[in-house]
């Protein structure tokens, strides 16, 4: 079946006579992503690129090459064919205090204290704030009808095989639950069929997924908007799983610590943020698909080629002047751009379902940024009775902020940083018994997007794998003592390091012997 967009120079320029819109009077011309990117420039972690650079491939490639390790973020202001649009990438990546100011808090030293401050962040929901759409930054310019061309934005092509230039990466997609009202706002990936035509590719179980099978149920086309040029506190609600009976709006709102500015849409319907940049509005019809993809995913291969995908009908945009389009690259290892900040809130939303659950003895849970943020969890526990690792492993695997495609759950004692990768391995190599430590979960909810199940029609179910590597319970008073730091000693070297001509500073280390030496050695 022939691909709707053809990707070449013809095809991926605007039509700019077309994107003649009307102005609106409004207040200062500055959007919450405005705001956040002065903070990150002030932190002296933002890169402006002036040089030309193509939305076809190249601004990806520069991503890719710089986002592996700690990187800035990546604003790219001299985009090829998009004279006065920008283009924002690496808005994360794999830095700890660009997440942190994201989640509206200071820089910390260490992965776990940013956890726990989002996951008590989660806690204080609180619903958005409703203003006039004249206050709203989007309806500085307003197009409807046939002079839309959504192609006026530089929709990026971020790796060689994609199969269009892609609109909805770094987004925020809002539908409504017809029959409970309830508004979802989600991530999902976006490729441009035509003007006004844009895809709407949603794994098996998703929010908006199950929103448009009941709109269609009722013979109802479902309404639809996306936001691009958002706050990256949006985009982290928006990308990950929250509850499905609740609004991601009420989490950021708590996150944030002030409601999110929404204006109701006299279109949609749809409560749309004020403060995002762009805006586009329509609606999903019945057996509308086309062949989207295929997209090179978070896990670093290409997900679901070319099949039937729903599109949205654009029938209103709404951008500010000189918006700036938000990008997530989709990558292998750290330069995926949602592999941390998924990491943390995977991590602060799993143990903070542990504590509702009423486990006792978690002391931190990490999911590693580097598998795909959310392949491997670790949980570190003070273990207090027998079954309570065996307990912990299952429940951090099926609670609601763990469900979702994570395959491997490991279990450690609580003198193991779950943070350490190097800890952790150490834990499963000398503490888990692989004839006795390892249980499997069948049958779990899994997606589309995991390349290790074939045929492509078994993906909704997966696997998972529960690995205890803590101390065997029932012999943890006589288990093999490990080797720790003398206390002491410790701070010594500490109060040192420069006079020992150390560089860089020295390693924290929280884990010390607690036990008398013998009073003679030898």
């Amino acid at each position: 079946m022939d691909m709707s967009v053809t990707v070449s120079a013809a095809s991926a320029e605007p039509q700019r006579e077309k994107a003649e819109a009307k102005t609106i009077a409004r207040g200062a011309n500055a959007s919450d992503l405005d705001a956040w990117l002065e903070k990150v420039e002030a932190l002296g972690e933002l890169k402006r690129i002036t040089a030309e650079v193509d939305p076809d491939l190249e601004a990806a490639t520069i991503t890719y090459l710089v986002g592996g390790q700690k990187s800035p973020a990546l604003l790219f202001e001299n985009i090829k064919g998009h004279p006065g649009h920008r283009a924002l990438y690496n808005m994360i990546g794999c830095n700890l205090s660009r997440f942190c100011l994201m989640i509206g808090e200071q820089p910390v030293d260490h992965p776990l204290k940013a956890v726990q401050i989002l996951q008590n962040k989660l806690g204080r929901k609180m619903p958005p704030k409703e203003i006039s759409a004249d206050q709203a930054i989007c309806n500085q310019n307003i197009v409807e009808g046939d002079d839309i061309d959504i192609r006026i934005f530089p929709a990026q092509r971020m790796w060689p095989l994609d199969g269009g230039m892609y609109l909805g990466t770094g987004d925020a997609v809002i539908t409504k639950d017809p029959e409970t009202g309830r508004i979802n706002v989600g991530t999902y990936r976006m490729m441009i069929k035509g003007p006004r035509e844009v895809g709407v590719y949603t794994s098996p179980g998703k929010d908006a997924t199950i929103d448009r099978e009941k709109w269609w149920k009722m013979g109802k086309p479902m309404p639809i908007a996306a936001a691009y040029g958002i706050d990256p506190l949006l985009f982290l609600v928006a990308a990950t799983s929250l509850p499905k009976t609740e609004c991601e709006y009420d989490y950021y709102s708590g996150i944030n610590g002030a409601p999110i500015e929404v204006f109701t849409s006299d279109l949609t319907g749809l409560p749309l943020p004020a403060r995002a940049e762009i805006v586009l509005e329509g609606f999903l019809y019945p057996d509308e698909t086309f062949a989207e993809g295929p997209f090179g995913e978070f896990t670093g291969y290409y997900g679901r080629p070319s099949g039937a995908t729903p599109f949205m009908r654009v029938e209103r945009v709404r951008y500010r002047d000189n918006p700036t389009l938000t990008c997530a690259l989709m990558a292998d290892t750290a330069a995926n751009e949602a592999g941390l900040f998924w990491a943390a809130l995977r991590s602060a939303g799993v143990w903070a379902d542990l504590q509702k659950l009423g486990v006792p003895g978690i002391k931190g849970v990490w999911s590693i940024p580097e598998a795909a943020g959310w392949g491997i969890t670790v949980v570190s526990l003070k273990q207090m009775y027998a079954g309570h690792a065996a307990q912990v492993m299952a429940l951090a695997a099926q609670c609601t902020a763990g469900a979702y495609f994570g395959k491997y759950v490991i279990v450690v004692d609580e003198d193991v940083d779950p943070t350490n990768v190097n800890q952790v391995l150490w834990a499963m190599a000398t503490r888990s018994r692989p004839a006795q430590s390892i249980d499997i979960l069948r049958e779990t909810w899994s997606t589309y997007l995991d390349p290790s199940l074939n045929p492509p029609e078994i993906r909704p179910w997966g696997s998972k794998c529960l690995i205890n590597a803590c101390m065997d319970y029932r012999f943890i008073k006589t288990f093999s003592k490990r080797t720790k730091l003398s206390k002491d000693a410790y701070d010594n070297v500490v109060a040192r390091w420069q006079e020992l001509g150390l560089s860089g500073t020295p390693p924290v280390i929280s884990v010390f012997e607690d036990e008398t030496s013998p009073e003679s050695v030898g």
